[in-house]
C-alpha cells in the first residue's frame, strides 16, 4: 500500500509538472518581460474597470434622460430647470442652452421692426446653442473610449515586444550554452508566446467595448439632437406667436 501511494505521488507529480504554470512563467522570465507582462496585466484590469463604468453611466444617462424628457414635454419648457438633478440630465443641460439662447435674443418679444431677419438671427443663435450643447454631451460620453480604443491598439504590440524579447533571450542562452536543445530555448519562447497571450488577453475585451460603446454613443447623441431639433422647433413657434 505504501509503495502504491508513492507511485501515485509521483505520477501526480509528474502531472503537475507538465501543466501550464501562468506564475511559474511569469516569475522565471526575463526582467523586461515582467515589465511587459505586468503592464498589460494593469492595462487589462483597468480596461474592465472602464467597461464596466462606462456601461453604467450609459445605462444611467439614458434613464434620467427618459425621466427628464417626459417631464419636460408634460410640463412645458418653463419649468425645464424645476428639477434639482436637471443639471445633471444630458438633455436639461441641452434644453438649457436653447431656452438660455432663446431669452437672450428676447423669447417673445421681439419688436415688429425688423422682425423677419431678428427671428432669422435668433434661430440660427439658437440652434448653434443646441448643437454645440449636443456635441459637448457626445465629447463627454465618449472620452473613456479613448483609453479603450489605445488599449485595443497597442496592447498587441507591446506583447509582440514581450515576444521578440523573450526570443531574442532563447537565442542568446543558445549561443552561451553551445546547445540547440529544446531545454534550452523552450523558456525563453514560454515566456515570449506568454506576452503575446496577455497583450491578446488586454486588446481584445477593450477593441469589442470600444465598438459596442462607440454604437451606443452615436445612438445617445442622435437622441440628443432630435430633442434638439423638437426644442429649437417649439421655441421657434413661440419667437413667431403674436
Amino acid at each position: 500500500m505504501t509503495s502504491l501511494s508513492l507511485l501515485a505521488a509521483a505520477l501526480d507529480a509528474a502531472a503537475r509538472s507538465t501543466k501550464l504554470d501562468p506564475v511559474a512563467l511569469f516569475l522565471g522570465a526575463d526582467i523586461v518581460v515582467q515589465v511587459v507582462i505586468g503592464g498589460l496585466l494593469i492595462a487589462s484590469i483597468w480596461v474592465w474597470a472602464q467597461i464596466i463604468a462606462v456601461g453604467l453611466r450609459l445605462s444611467r444617462a439614458r434613464r434620467r434622460c427618459d425621466a427628464f424628457e417626459r417631464d419636460f414635454w408634460r410640463s412645458g419648457q418653463d419649468d425645464s430647470e424645476a428639477s434639482p438633478d436637471a443639471s445633471a440630465t444630458a438633455t436639461a443641460r441641452v434644453a438649457q442652452a436653447g431656452i438660455t439662447e432663446w431669452r437672450r435674443s428676447g423669447g417673445t418679444k421681439l419688436r415688429d421692426r425688423a422682425r423677419s431677419q431678428s427671428n432669422e438671427g435668433a434661430r440660427q443663435r439658437i440652434a448653434a446653442a443646441l448643437d454645440s450643447a449636443v456635441a459637448h454631451e457626445a465629447d463627454q460620453l465618449a472620452q473613456p473610449l479613448n483609453f479603450l480604443a489605445t488599449v485595443g491598439s497597442v496592447a498587441p504590440f507591446v506583447g509582440l515586444f514581450g515576444t521578440v524579447w523573450g526570443i531574442m533571450n532563447s537565442f542568446f542562452q543558445i549561443g552561451e550554452q553551445q546547445n540547440s536543445s529544446l531545454a534550452v530555448v523552450a523558456p525563453g519562447i514560454s515566456e515570449a508566446l506568454f506576452a503575446t497571450a496577455i497583450g491578446l488577453f488586454a486588446a481584445i475585451p477593450a477593441v469589442i467595448a470600444y465598438n459596442r460603446y462607440s454604437h451606443r454613443v452615436g445612438q445617445f447623441e442622435a437622441r440628443l439632437q432630435r430633442f434638439a431639433d423638437k426644442v429649437q422647433a417649439s421655441l421657434t413657434r413661440e419667437m413667431e406667436a403674436e
